[in-house]
């Protein structure tokens, strides 16, 4: 698995990206303007992190946020944004969540959602 760039992805589907100051969240989907705003001065690891979320909204054909598009916008970027080989490695080195998504750069709440959706193939491996 390549490393994912959320910011290749948004140029690929042509998607606009804008940092400005949001009221609330880090990210925000307006389909009708082709266009994700982002939070601005987040931290990269958030920042990257909620760009593939928002993305998943885009390639889901998401144009609002009820709870239901939020979980399956997580998952989305949980599966881009997380290398399962790379997670197995982290896991026989350390059992701290957290530091896996240090490791990774990722948050940690993208780490909750991969391990909540993989957590018996990851033991398998």
């Amino acid at each position: 698995m390549g490393a994912y760039d959320p910011y290749e992805h948004a140029a690929d589907l042509g998607v606009r990206v804008i940092h400005r100051r949001l009221m609330s969240g880090t990210g925000l989907w307006v389909p009708d303007y082709n266009v994700v705003f982002i939070q601005e001065r987040l931290h990269a690891v958030h920042d990257r992190s909620a760009l593939a979320h928002e993305l998943g909204h885009v390639d889901l054909g998401h144009r609002d946020d009820r709870p239901k598009h939020e979980v399956m916008a997580d998952r989305y970027a949980a599966e881009h944004m997380v290398d399962p080989d790379r997670l197995v490695d982290l896991m026989k080195w350390t059992p701290d969540p957290s530091r896996w998504a240090q490791e990774m750069g990722v948050t940690t709440r993208l780490i909750r959602v991969y391990w909540n959706t993989h957590r018996h193939d990851l033991h398998a491996s």
